[in-house]
């Protein structure tokens, strides 16, 4: 089953849950924290296309 490790977004008061957030308000910086945080993590970045990613472990 796939986790969600961590959400990156542009309004932090617009997600929850267990998962560590990081608020980025710059589209290139939110992008730039993504991509990092999916090699980082060796997990999956997703565009939610609402100014969130979502980094999902599938292991």
């Amino acid at each position: 089953m796939a986790k969600i490790v961590a959400i990156v977004t542009i309004k932090g008061d617009a997600v929850g849950g267990g998962a560590p957030i990081f608020v980025e308000p710059d589209k290139e910086r939110r992008e730039t924290t993504a991509f990092l945080l999916e090699k980082i993590l060796d997990a999956s970045a997703h565009d939610l296309k609402n100014g969130t990613f979502i980094l999902v472990d599938r292991h």
